[in-house]
């Protein structure tokens, strides 16, 4: 295993292994979430969590992300938020009525790649990740997360968006 970190400055090249550190998230977590749902979630949740995570005073140390704890079928589990340097000592709630809790994303080996693309593009890049991986000789495991390293705010041509895709090792 190499040891680069999560979030690097550049995007990852092909598929990168190494033994990924626990994260401290302060994140919205939801269940049997249908997938033609999730833009609705992420556009309106991202925005507010970030109001209510300076509010608390937060400091947040990574981009958005969504962490699934397994595979996706019509509908995911999955915990929306952000990597912040100190787990949240008390939930906050969204005027979505949706609550921010402190959720870790666990420590152990993992495999890496960067998707450049719009977000139409991610189960095809998903795919062909979890092939390069297998091909890898790695057994991906059910816990992997996407971070929106991207703004799509402030990148408006979608070719450019960059989204790592990463996935913890069996």
């Amino acid at each position: 295993m190499t040891s680069p970190m999560y979030f690097p400055d550049e995007p990852y090249e092909g598929v990168t292994t190494f033994d990924g550190r626990e994260l401290h998230l302060a994140a919205v977590q939801v269940r049997d979430f249908a997938l033609a749902e999730m833009p609705r979630l992420m556009d309106g949740t991202f925005p507010e969590l970030f109001a209510a995570l300076d509010d608390a005073g937060a400091v947040v140390c990574g981009p958005p992300l969504s962490l699934h704890s397994r595979l996706p079928t019509d509908t995911a589990d999955l915990a929306l938020g952000v990597p912040v340097t100190a787990a949240l000592a008390n939930e906050l709630e969204l005027s979505s009525g949706l609550r921010v809790v402190a959720t870790p994303c666990p420590a152990g080996p993992v495999a890496a790649t960067s998707y450049l693309g719009g977000y139409d593009g991610l189960g095809e890049a998903w795919g062909a990740f979890m092939g390069a991986v297998a091909a890898d000789g790695h057994t991906p495991g059910t816990t992997f997360f996407e971070a929106y390293v991207s703004n799509p705010a402030e990148t408006p041509d979608s070719s450019k968006l960059r989204t790592d895709l990463v996935i913890f090792l069996a």
